[in-house]
């Protein structure tokens, strides 16, 4: 079995993660998102509340399951028999950070990474982005899935 694993904190999950983890879904024949929990970070919504989240979200793909980590991503590899992890690449910076990360954790642990390009329409979007964009009043639609949209004016708009 072909498995990989998406991390992420995904507060929110947009649709630029939807569309890496839908491609790497035609692609393996398992793919688990993993959640990372960081205590020492703010976030708008709880960990157990993205997780139900990205279940509803991403439930057209059978092969995703969603799990929570902390700690070492590749000890979470390690410990789950997953032997490779998948990256979006939105721009040159994040292939300059995500390559140093790629190549420690090899060291590390010989766990593989993959970077995969972002579709152009979502070159631009990250959750902070999304967040601020939201908190100001503007309009997300189009850039998170429709639950998350709601979810964000409820939470952000009371």
């Amino acid at each position: 079995m072909r498995r990989v694993v998406c991390p992420g904190s995904f507060d929110p999950i947009t649709n630029g993660h939807l569309d890496i983890i839908g491609r790497a879904a035609r692609l393996y024949d398992e793919v688990t998102v993993a959640v990372l929990i960081n205590v020492e970070k703010s976030s708008l919504f709880t960990v157990d509340e993205r997780i139900d989240i990205l279940q509803t979200v991403t439930k057209e793909y059978p092969q995703v399951k969603v799990r929570k980590f902390h700690g070492l991503l590749v000890d979470f590899c390690r410990q789950n028999d997953i032997p490779a992890i998948v990256k979006g690449i939105r721009v040159v910076s994040d292939f300059d950070y995500e390559l140093q990360m790629a190549q420690l954790n090899y060291r590390l642990s010989g766990v593989e990474t993959l970077f995969m390009p972002t579709n152009p329409e979502y070159s631009f979007l990250s959750s902070s982005r999304v967040k601020e964009i939201a908190r100001y009043g503007g309009d997300v639609s189009g850039l998170v899935p429709d639950l998350v949209h709601k979810l964000l004016i409820e939470r952000l708009r009371g």
